[in-house]
């Protein structure tokens, strides 16, 4: 990030408010999601990387933050994102609990791979979502790189009957990814890249390996709208756009993302506030007839008071967002 787009660390802290946001079930081993939102001169934006996450890493998210709410956005190609409905690691007879919450969606991503979960668990689960979607939705899983490469094939044969649509980070490696695919290729079924694009030195990686035959974009965690349009140029691979379990805050942006790729292959990630128990707007960024809409979203001011995390928190935010600007500064020269 160039040091005039960098704004001071005073104009960030004047208009931050952390917030603390229950989730309907638990996901991705969080009960409450945190996050930092943000009033720039182009409108709200949030930093939210996950706690666990180095300074470094959570830089990125601020820069994407502040691209977010200090640059206009790049000119969109559609007004409405199709998006996915998301099912967590929840037993099979919670899922139609799940779905119910994304009225319209076609498409369902479901968690599989969780270190309390086994195979059988995770079958019983993608199978009942088969079974509420019907012959005609479309599955994919998501297996937040939990598996090994034995692991791996042997759980997508025994998914494969579910018709997947496509198998999201089955390994954690780009060379796992590789041979996965290799392994599985007789099968049919597409192998997406998430973690080894969002979380790697070098997002490109995984598309000059062959080591997958879609990539899940973030903008988030890749900096930016604009570095990962930047991203998905370079790639050459279809995309599909996700979210990190934002606010309507960030999912706005995640959405702004999707509205100006080129080509919009498949259903988005993007369904997520119907995993919060609570936002921070009265007119959250929840699926319509299976899309949500491409706009700006300000958050209430009730709700922000009503959702604010406690002092302690506030002020871990707060003095990392501090650090994360600095990394930038640094970074800038």
């Amino acid at each position: 990030m160039s040091a005039d787009v960098l704004p001071p660390l005073h104009d960030l802290l004047a208009t931050a408010r952390v917030v603390a946001l229950p989730l309907v079930t638990r996901f991705r081993g969080i009960d409450v999601r945190e996050a930092v939102l943000l009033e720039g001169p182009e409108g709200w934006t949030e930093f939210a990387p996950f706690a666990e996450y180095p300074d470094e890493e959570a830089a990125t998210w601020l820069a994407a933050a502040i691209d977010f709410g200090w640059r206009p956005v790049p000119a969109v190609r559609r007004d409405r994102i199709p998006v996915n409905a998301t099912v967590p690691a929840v037993d099979a007879d919670a899922v139609a609990a799940v779905l119910d919450r994304f009225p319209g969606c076609r498409t369902a991503k479901v968690k599989v791979a969780a270190s309390d979960q086994t195979p059988a668990q995770d079958a019983a689960r993608v199978r009942a979502v088969r079974e509420a979607m019907g012959p005609e939705g479309r599955i994919r899983v998501d297996a937040n790189g939990g598996w090994n490469v034995d692991q791996a094939e042997h759980a997508i044969h025994d998914l494969a009957p579910f018709d997947l649509e496509y198998v999201e980070q089955p390994c954690a490696t780009v060379e796992e990814l590789a041979e996965i695919r290799t392994r599985t290729k007789y099968m049919g079924i597409p192998i997406a890249a998430d973690e080894s694009v969002r979380r790697a030195e070098d997002p490109l990686a995984v598309a000059e390996a062959g080591a997958a035959d879609l990539l899940v974009v973030k903008a988030a965690p890749l900096g930016g709208i604009r570095r990962a349009l930047d991203l998905v140029g370079r790639a050459g691979l279809p995309i599909v756009v996700s979210s990190a379990l934002d606010t309507s805050v960030g999912l706005a942006m995640g959405a702004h993302l999707a509205a100006a790729v080129p080509e919009l292959e498949y259903d988005c990630g993007l369904g997520t506030a119907s995993l919060l128990a609570g936002d921070v707007t009265r007119d959250p960024l929840r699926p319509v007839d299976g899309a949500i809409d491409v706009r700006r979203v300000d958050p209430d001011p009730a709700l922000l008071d009503r959702y604010a995390a406690d002092e302690d928190r506030t002020a871990w935010w707060l003095a990392r967002l501090e650090r994360c600007h600095a990394e930038l500064a640094r970074a800038a020269g």
